[in-house]
């Protein structure tokens, strides 16, 4: 039975199966989490700040060297159940050397959190970072977000419109965005093996699709996604860049060649990488060209 775009269940959950298209995912994870460590051993940074009252609800900052800098706020990936903030800060000692802010947000995972109470956790981060960014060097008028796989939905989300006012920001809070491998239309999730642990049902789903909630202010939009992912997350990406586009928004693609959906996110560690050249010009920060 065909379910979505001519894919029948077996036919999504390999399109949809990241992990199986990266063979040394393990060290690839295995990375994450040693760079972030060696960016919190070596680099200033004030940790487990919270945003809000659960014990998930917390940040790692890393300061840029000077006040009124840009905020790099990043939202990590794991299709919703996996990872936390300490994989998440491999690019800080890059973006901060650059003369960013760097951001690593924590939220709580599946299946023990909805993706309602995800997005509104970030939400919530977004806010906080929003209001006190400034005690950490950054300029709240330049905070720009990235997020990878899930956390491009996240980010997604977060420049989805009609949220602003309830958690007390203006809707121009961002003012750019880097989605890596996202997820915009999640209405084939509930048909394949990852709402095992996410149990969206249609409606859930749609809710929770940034393709379908466009924003209203727009800011620059920088995307990309690793060359070996499947058809459908290249989809996904594509689709999304073609509807902000089509409204009349800036948006750009950057091909990383020899990329994975995993291993891209470990290119932020190479200030002279083109997606983290894309990023700083985004950033108005200083383009170094080693």
């Amino acid at each position: 039975m065909k379910r979505y775009r001519n894919f029948d269940d077996a036919e999504l959950d390999v399109q949809y199966n990241a992990r199986a298209t990266t063979p040394n995912i393990l060290d690839i994870l295995e990375q994450y989490a040693a760079d972030s460590a060696h960016a919190r051993a070596t680099t200033p940074c004030v940790l487990d700040v919270a945003y809000g009252e659960h014990p998930d609800e917390t940040l790692d900052i890393f300061p840029a060297p000077a006040p009124g800098a840009p905020v790099f706020f990043f939202v990590h990936g794991g299709y919703w159940r996996a990872l936390n903030k300490s994989d998440s800060s491999n690019m800080a000692p890059a973006f901060t050397r650059a003369g960013a802010t760097v951001v690593a947000v924590n939220y709580s995972l599946a299946p023990g959190a909805s993706l309602d109470t995800i997005v509104d956790q970030t939400r919530r981060a977004l806010a906080w970072v929003h209001r006190h960014i400034g005690e950490h060097h950054g300029d709240a008028r330049r905070i720009h977000l990235c997020g990878s796989s899930a956390g491009g939905q996240l980010l997604g989300m977060l420049l989805a419109h009609g949220w602003h006012a309830a958690y007390g920001v203006p809707e121009n809070v961002i003012a750019g965005a880097v989605p890596l491998s996202g997820l915009f239309d999640l209405t084939p999730i509930p048909f394949t093996h990852i709402n095992e642990w996410m149990k969206l049902s249609e409606e859930d789903a749609r809710r929770n699709s940034p393709y379908f909630q466009l924003p209203s202010h727009s800011c620059p939009l920088v995307v990309s996604y690793g060359e070996t992912e499947t058809a459908e997350f290249k989809r996904q990406t594509d689709d999304y860049l073609a509807a902000w586009r089509a409204r009349g928004f800036e948006g750009t693609y950057v091909p990383m060649p020899g990329t994975n959906h995993f291993d891209i996110v470990l290119t932020l560690n190479d200030a002279a990488s083109p997606l983290t050249q894309a990023i700083f010009r985004q950033m108005g920060l200083p383009r170094e060209a080693t």
